[in-house]
């Protein structure tokens, strides 16, 4: 009996993501920390101590709830593996460093702090917790906990520090994203393209410099960690989408080209980082190739029409919320395509007509 057991117990399947590979979750959270570093170290660099204070708190809040959770419910403790140090420092790059501003919008100087548990909460324990923990979680939870932050705390979320750099001989602490420029109907005082690539802009700590980005995706696709399918679909269809609008309106503001306007969106808001580092969450992402298509060219899509057509300039993170939702059904339509189901079906049922 005890041999049976044992038999058993090795046929316990644990739950997505399931690797062929000699990398454990822990290895692979390690690596998606080291590509985020980039990101990370530039948001120091532009935003200075006010970074360091939000990755620190969101990190450690999201490791402790997920640990705390786990406890308390008297369930297998999984801190270990990582995964809520990555959420924590990805939920904390989609926020402003806006620490020593807030009082200015009539905030109490302990609200940053809060604010920051808060979507750490709402990431670990309502999203990915409550829905059974890693590999069950029917949506990103950094992408989740951001836009939890956003509706509930939208002064906040919409108050953009300027970078270090820009402060030099400068009366004002805050400014105005690309997107918020554009958004104005202008980009006249809009930051050129070379600083929107380098990141010497306002916006969300870790999405405005894209060389880091572009490092840590290299990182990632050189260890085999994601696949570079739904990036660059992501990224293709925005500059797709841009490029083809402007070309038929006759170009954006101040009589820029449809190709500047074009890069201007792949440069601006989150693009980059999202599709990088939140859309190619193994859990939230489609398996199959074609799904993997599917997800990146929808991301894209729906990016570009909350930004074009809707009243709100950004959209990275309620697209890939949206395509998160979507992606069973692209997985169950793309294995059908593969596989071939549907024909077979339509052949069994077509015998099966003959025979009657």
């Amino acid at each position: 009996m005890a041999s049976n057991t044992k038999y058993y117990d090795n046929l316990t399947v644990s739950s997505s993501p399931h690797l062929v590979t000699s990398l454990d979750t822990t290895k692979t959270m390690l690596y998606v920390v080291a590509a985020l570093c980039p990101a990370a170290i530039m948001s120091i660099v532009y935003f200075g101590i006010p970074a360091v204070v939000i990755i620190a708190v969101c990190m450690a809040s999201c490791a402790f709830f997920e640990w705390a959770y786990e406890k308390i419910l008297n369930k297998p403790v999984t801190v270990r593996d990582g995964s809520a140090l990555v959420t924590g420092l990805i939920l904390a790059l989609n926020l402003p460093a806006n620490l020593t501003h807030l009082s200015e919008i009539g905030y109490p100087i302990f609200m940053p702090i809060l604010i920051c548990i808060i979507g750490s909460f709402v990431a670990i324990v309502i999203v990915k917790q409550l829905f059974g923990g890693m590999g069950r979680n029917f949506a990103n939870p950094a992408i989740v906990g951001r836009i939890t932050l956003f509706l509930s705390f939208t002064a906040w979320m919409s108050l953009w520090p300027l970078t270090n750099f820009q402060k030099a001989g400068v009366d004002a602490v805050t400014g105005a994203t690309p997107l918020g420029y554009l958004a104005d109907g202008s980009l006249e005082g809009a930051p050129s393209l070379l600083n929107m690539f380098t990141g010497n802009i306002g916006g969300a700590m870790g999405e405005t410099c894209a060389i880091a980005i572009l490092i840590g995706a290299i990182i990632l696709i050189a260890l085999k960690i994601i696949s570079p399918i739904i990036p660059v679909c992501f990224v293709c269809t925005v500059f797709l989408f841009a490029l083809i609008y402007y070309a038929v309106t006759g170009g954006g503001p101040e009589g820029q080209s449809a190709l500047y306007m074009a890069c201007f969106h792949v440069c601006a808001g989150g693009v980059m980082f999202g599709a990088v580092f939140c859309a190619t969450d193994y859990v939230t992402s489609p398996i199959m190739p074609m799904g993997k298509v599917m997800f990146g060219i929808g991301c894209g899509l729906v990016t570009m029409i909350i930004r074009l057509f809707c009243s709100y300039p950004e959209g990275v993170s309620f697209a890939i919320l949206f395509m998160n939702i979507a992606t069973p059904l692209l997985d169950s339509f793309a294995e059908d395509k593969f596989y071939g189901i549907s024909k077979r079906k339509k052949e069994a049922a077509a015998a099966e007509a003959k025979k009657a």
